[in-house]
């Protein structure tokens, strides 16, 4: 029998902004996949939670938060779109530091270009980008680097610009970012390793949130573990690895009616792997 954890039943309530609109939304984040077409469990186990999201009810779209490869292999990203092309709802991707390499002929730009090969709906020409559903604005922000790939993530300087851009104009509309590194340091990750996944000057990219009242979360992977903080009315999410045990992605309820803020509502879903 399948199994459904709720983690936290996270209610989100923002003091500083109630939206004026009724709306609900249901989507999956799936995180740190570290997919190899040449291990055949890897395979098993991204295909089995391919079926198992298409079993969901109501469903809007899944993200991808980064660390789809275990290495920046083209022929590995080709077989991991071949199997998510299954899914029965759009899908979303943000790059992590395993996604890219340009060493490995596997740049940010050549990744989307694998991706469209295989997806002829794919039109992204940047990794910063966003999309509207149900009143709801997604932001995916691009930590990644693809010069010297590591595991400390790194929000550039233009990228903060874009999203400084994007907040403002949709300062009248909830805003939902992904991303792969998380700039809160999770406790539940551990003090150890804060030091080699940590991001770069996260104050800066906080500086940018700090002055909106309109993003409702922060989601991202990276640090495979489950926590979920609060900072300053967003609420930030961090959703462990599909290949921990038990196998795991995360569905994300929001609620939102008119003159009440939205509410948040996470919980984990494990995947069954024969």
């Amino acid at each position: 029998m399948k199994k459904v954890i709720l983690t936290f039943l996270s209610v989100l309530l923002l003091q500083t902004c109630a939206f004026a609109f009724e709306s609900a939304i249901k989507f999956v984040q799936v995180t740190d996949v570290h997919f190899e077409a040449n291990k055949p469990y890897k395979v098993k186990v991204l295909e089995e939670t391919v079926k198992d999201i298409n079993r969901l009810k109501n469903l809007s779209f899944v993200v991808f938060t980064g660390d789809n490869l275990n290495n920046p292999n083209p022929d590995d990203l080709d077989d991991f779109v071949k199997i998510i092309n299954k899914l029965e709802v759009p899908y979303y991707i943000v790059l992590g530091d395993h996604d890219v390499a340009k060493s490995k002929n596997l740049s940010k730009d050549r990744y989307s270009e694998i991706i469209r090969e295989n997806n002829i709906l794919w039109l992204r020409r940047s990794w910063n980008y966003s999309f509207k559903k149900k009143g709801y604005k997604f932001l995916i922000v691009d930590g990644a680097k693809e010069v010297i790939p590591g595991s400390v993530g790194y929000y550039r300087a233009d990228t903060r610009e874009w999203l400084d851009k994007q907040l403002a104009k949709n300062s009248k509309r909830p805003v939902i970012i992904f991303q792969h590194y998380p700039i809160m340091d999770m406790k539940e990750f551990g003090t150890g390793k804060l030091k080699t996944h940590r991001t770069y000057q996260p104050e800066k990219y906080f500086e940018i949130l700090d002055k909106y009242n309109n993003v409702l979360a922060v989601l991202s992977g990276h640090f495979h573990v489950n926590a979920e903080e609060m900072r300053n009315g967003v609420y930030h999410i961090s959703t462990p690895t599909l290949l921990g045990t038990p196998h795991q992605y995360k569905i994300i309820d929001i609620i939102s009616k008119e003159g009440l803020s939205p509410i948040i509502y996470t919980q984990l879903k494990e995947v069954e792997v024969e």
